[in-house]
């Protein structure tokens, strides 16, 4: 071949290539179209298919802006009671879901469906900064023509385009009007209109809106406080775990707050403190990709946190371990191989051993003590702490016990101590305090690097060994450690500082002082009871307890009783039990009858299953709701909440004044006594019915 016909044929080869290209991209241009034109089509779908929401007072926001971005838009974002939904619409036909992974035919479409999860995520940041609760904003990837699919994925919802109205409006209203306009301001400056392209939708859904011939007659004025006293309605209506989940705007942004190391959340009863924390240990497993522990000295609360968390965010479920000190406690000896025998009757006959072994003439069995007394200064003040040496006890300032102890008073009881724990040693037993300090010294031999942040509910009851191990997992590290509580609900005997256990909150701590739980009448009879309670707070100053700037409510007067004997008490408890489930709004399962002691509650759990009532044990109570009266101890009460409160079987002298003279011994339990029934009292969240006897 010449020369020139090789450059003819290098050039032809050109040609083809060239025109190759051109139509590879012609192609892929149409496919673009293509793409864009099924994208459009679907959004104006979906435009139209939630046009009707406007006629109810939710507000639409079409195709607006991906904030951060200047290209990619959002299809929809609708703004309403129900909270805020962003929706992105896909015509994926072929959709699997599996194992929390979603698939379009053989692509993996997850991280698609995970960026809007992320989207979401920034908006709930965005809208803390106004209040608005988490839990408030909601991603939904609607397929387009799709009907009966309901599924979640990376904490998206997945619903068919036929399924989208009832998907937003199914959950009970939440925000109020005067919220609603809050919130839509800030959604509309987050979610900028994208420039030529919001016009194109509106002309898809105005067609829709007839225009009346004649003009309207002008609405009457809307009545704000009317529309507002309506939603409140609503929601104290819902079954009482609803409510335990609800959140004001200052909780709200408390949640989110960040801390530069351990901090503390306090406030008076129903203030919010157990609900703050659960929603903040849901943002703290999303913020920082790790596992959060939320613990508390009770062992009822931790099931009922999960659940509700479960309502709140069931995309965070595995990720936050709710269990009560004393098991976590248990499970890290059993993980980690350290023999420890299961607390039972062997500390009971080690100390009456002990105790029996006391001579008469002992300043312990002075008259103005009890041995139950004594069991508590050992378990809560010397073991509490984690005591070895004499020396230690002597000097110990003994916060939260009332009575002065000489030298000579306190080798006594260090005697009583020794002895205690030789005989328990000899049983091959051990008790409650053995095992927490067992897992305390485990993890500073081995620390555990497991939880990135650590949430204590209710710190004022737990031990200063308690508290020192929960804070050997975090350290002093950023939101590390969050201690919730408040001192005026302290119920166990003796105390603690958290300076003793190697904790500053360094000006750390934030105070909530809106009561929404309590009806006025019922936390002004309440506060009765510690009226005169003078205690030494955690952070190691005497206080009075946190008042309250506001409660959001009122109501009937609590239903004070006194009978004079059981029959004419058990029928007046029967009859209560009758009234209040006969109030609009309060079913079984919203009311608690709360008594002191494990006896006195099997006693009335038999006394309403003769009456044909049902009822479920706070022992098995997870926070599910149930057609059955909760019936349990006051202190497996602590951090629950219940429409109607009934308290049978209180002992006349907890609301009679105290005696003339009084050891301070006697003195101390009645002031612990009085803020329990405080505490069962502030459970209340509507009605209170006390029987005195």
């Amino acid at each position: 071949m010449t020369i020139a016909g090789e450059s003819a044929s290098v050039e032809a080869r050109r040609q083809r290539g060239r025109a190759s290209e051109l139509r590879r991209q012609a192609d892929e241009a149409e496919q673009r179209a293509g793409r864009f034109e099924v994208a459009h089509r679907t959004e104006a779908e979906t435009a139209r298919t939630l046009a009707p929401l406007a006629g109810i007072g939710y507000h639409l926001l079409a195709d607006r802006r991906w904030p951060g971005s200047s290209s990619a838009n959002v299809d929809m974002v609708v703004v309403g009671n129900s909270g805020v939904w962003i929706v992105d619409t896909k015509a994926w036909r072929e959709v699997a879901i599996d194992n929390d992974r979603i698939t379009r035919g053989q692509e993996d479409v997850t991280d698609d469906v995970a960026r809007l999860a992320d989207l979401a995520w920034d908006t709930e940041k965005v809208l803390a900064d106004i209040g608005l609760a988490p839990g408030e904003v909601h991603a939904v990837v609607a397929l387009a023509g799709k009907k009966g699919i309901e599924a979640r994925v990376a904490s998206v919802d997945i619903v068919g385009t036929h399924d989208l109205i009832r998907h937003i409006t199914r959950p009970k209203a939440r925000l109020s009007p005067r919220r609603v306009d809050e919130v839509l301001a800030a959604v509309i400056s987050h979610f900028p209109v994208m420039d030529g392209a919001a016009a194109s939708i509106q002309q898809v859904i105005v067609p829709q809106i007839v225009v009346p011939r004649a003009p309207e007659p002008q609405p009457e004025p809307v009545d704000q406080d009317e529309l507002d006293r309506q939603l409140l309605n609503g929601i104290l209506e819902a079954p009482i775990e609803e409510w335990m989940a609800s959140l004001d705007p200052a909780q709200a942004k408390l949640v989110r707050r960040s801390f530069n190391g351990p901090a503390r959340i306090r406030g008076a009863a129903g203030t919010g403190k157990t609900v703050v924390g659960l929603h903040r240990a849901a943002y703290l497993a999303r913020s920082t990709g790790g596992r959060i522990l939320f613990t508390t000295y009770i062992r009822t609360l931790p099931a009922v946190l999960e659940s509700l968390l479960e309502r709140l965010a069931p995309e965070m479920i595995g990720r936050v371990d709710f269990v009560n000190v004393h098991a976590f406690a248990t499970r890290l000896l059993k993980e980690r191989g350290i023999a420890f025998r299961t607390p039972g009757r062997e500390a009971q006959l080690a100390f009456a051993d002990s105790w029996n072994a006391i001579s008469a003439s002992s300043p312990l069995k002075a008259t103005r003590f009890t041995r139950r007394y004594w069991e508590e200064e050992i378990s809560h003040v010397i073991k509490g702490r984690g005591l070895t040496h004499f020396d230690e006890y002597a000097e110990l300032a003994r916060v939260g016990r009332k009575h002065r102890l000489t030298v000579d008073d306190r080798q006594a009881v260090w005697d009583l101590y020794e002895a205690y724990s030789t005989g328990l040693r000899e049983r091959g037993g051990c008790d409650w305090e053995d095992v927490i300090l067992l897992a305390r010294d485990a993890l500073r031999e081995v620390p555990l690097d497991r939880y990135d942040a650590v949430i204590v509910d209710e710190a004022q009851d737990l031990s200063c060994a308690m508290v020192s191990l929960l804070h050997s997992l975090v350290g002093d590290r950023s939101d590390g450690l969050t201690l919730i509580g408040d001192g005026q609900q302290t119920i166990y005997p003796g105390g603690y500082t958290l300076g003793e256990a190697g904790i500053s909150l360094a000006g750390r701590g934030v105070v909530l002082d809106v009561n929404h739980r309590n009806t006025a009448e019922i936390l002004e009879f309440a506060k009765q009871m510690v009226a005169d309670d003078q205690f030494v707070d955690i952070e190691g100053v005497d206080g009075a307890g946190d008042s309250v700037s506001a409660v959001t409510r009122s109501g009937p007067q609590p239903c004070i009783n006194r009978f004079r004997s059981r029959t004419e008490h058990d029928d007046a408890l029967l009859a209560r039990v009758e009234e209040v489930l006969r109030l609009v709004g309060t079913g079984r399962g919203d009311v608690g009858i709360l008594t002191a002691t494990n006896p006195q509650a099997d006693k009335v759990m038999a006394l309403l299953a003769d009456a044909g009532v049902p009822t479920v044990s706070l022992k098995n109570y997870a926070g599910k709701s149930s057609d059955m009266i909760r019936v349990g101890t006051i202190k497996r009460a602590k951090g629950l909440e219940f429409k109607q409160v009934l308290l049978p079987h209180v002992p006349a002298k907890l609301l009679a004044d105290p005696p003339v003279t009084e050891s301070e011994a006697a003195k101390e339990r009645r002031e612990l006594d009085r803020r329990e029934l405080y505490v069962g009292m502030t459970r209340a969240r509507d009605g209170l019915w006390v029987g005195v006897r």
